[in-house]
């Protein structure tokens, strides 16, 4: 984990740099390094963690350490990629999703679900970015299979959840079709780049829909404290997905520029990190093994998320350079926030 943070914060550094900051790099070429640190070193590297950890349990401690194969490879291969080293990173990512499959694959023969089933097919998608990125295809054609590795992951854990309600057999269908097209449409990227993007952007807004029209977060949103903001993030969430579905079908097959811009962040930036901070003060205590305790302050993270992506893709959508940057100068801001939040929460719920 401290590896792959250190993955998160040069991948934040890498981004202000991309959108022009003049600040100093590290390195030539770190500039190029944002998403794979960010997508692969650091997700990637969280998401094993926790499938380890939930599939450790009751487990042997020899069996326990082979969990962890796959999140140690991806934060390794995010050190390596810091140092430089972009070719051994590749394989390290290559080797870290074949062991996120296996991952999945235990859940699968643990417990044959939807669910189950979905989220392996996201870390499928983990692999085929990442042997994507080794061979050195550009970033628009790797995107797409980004986005369903991410997509399929938390989409599929929102419908292990949605069991509580008892889903009939058409909302499920429902929800695999809209799972479809974004695997379809990451598969077919590397082929065709506009009929992916609109395929996989049409799955995207499907599942959007879907989940706000049928997610638990529904009816935990009329809850109080922790609860409550955990329904609101995942909320907002789901409309930031939809917001980067219909982006996608309007601007598919752009490959740099500020339309793309705007059809990335949505996703990467407000569906995802809306989860993650939503589900921030359940899993970073499970996973560090220490006690939180939640404080109201954790909304002003969460507000200035979604106020500095605002910024950002209005520019995009405007043209408006200046306004671009700062937005994301303040995208950085809330993430920064959202760490210092994490740790003043696990330190308060420590001192009782």
């Amino acid at each position: 984990m401290a590896a792959g943070m250190l993955a998160f914060l040069a991948a934040i550094w890498g981004g202000l740099l991309r959108l022009g900051w003049p600040w100093p790099a590290l390195r030539a070429g770190w500039v190029g390094d944002h998403a794979p640190l960010l997508l692969a070193a650091f997700l990637g590297t969280l998401i094993g963690v926790e499938r380890a950890a939930a599939l450790s349990l009751g487990a042997s401690p020899r069996r326990a350490v082979l969990y962890y194969v796959a999140p140690a490879l991806t934060a390794l291969g995010g050190v390596v990629l810091l140092l430089g080293g972009k070719g051994l990173a590749g394989w390290l990512f290559i080797l870290g999703g074949v062991a996120l499959v296996a991952l999945h694959g235990l859940m699968v023969r643990r417990e044959r679900a939807l669910h189950t089933s979905l989220m392996a097919a996201g870390a499928l998608a983990f692999l085929g970015a990442a042997l994507l990125w080794a061979d050195g295809r550009p970033g628009p054609q790797i995107v797409p299979a980004w986005m369903a590795f991410l997509v399929l992951i938390i989409a599929g854990e929102r419908l292990e959840l949605g069991r509580l309600l008892r889903l009939s057999r058409a909302r499920k269908a429902a929800f695999l079709l809209g799972s479809a097209f974004v695997m379809v449409g990451a598969a077919l990227a590397p082929l065709g780049l506009a009929l992916g993007y609109r395929l996989a952007g049409l799955g995207m807004l499907a599942l959007a829909s879907w989940l706000l029209a049928f997610d638990l977060a529904r009816r935990t949103v009329r809850a109080s404290g922790l609860t409550r903001f955990i329904a609101i993030s995942l909320l907002s969430g789901h409309l930031w997905l939809g917001v980067s579905g219909v982006l996608a079908m309007v601007y598919a097959g752009q490959v740099a520029g500020l339309a793309y811009d705007a059809l990335v962040h949505s996703l990467f930036l407000g569906f995802v990190f809306s989860m993650i901070f939503g589900h921030a003060p359940i899993i970073f205590p499970a996973l560090s093994g220490r006690a939180a305790a939640y404080r109201p302050a954790f909304y002003a993270h969460l507000a200035l998320l979604h106020a500095s992506l605002l910024l950002r893709i209005g520019a995009d959508t405007a043209g408006w350079v200046p306004g671009r940057m700062y937005g994301g100068l303040l995208n950085a801001a809330a993430l920064l926030l959202f760490l210092a939040n994490s740790l003043w929460m696990m330190r308060a719920g420590e001192g009782g």
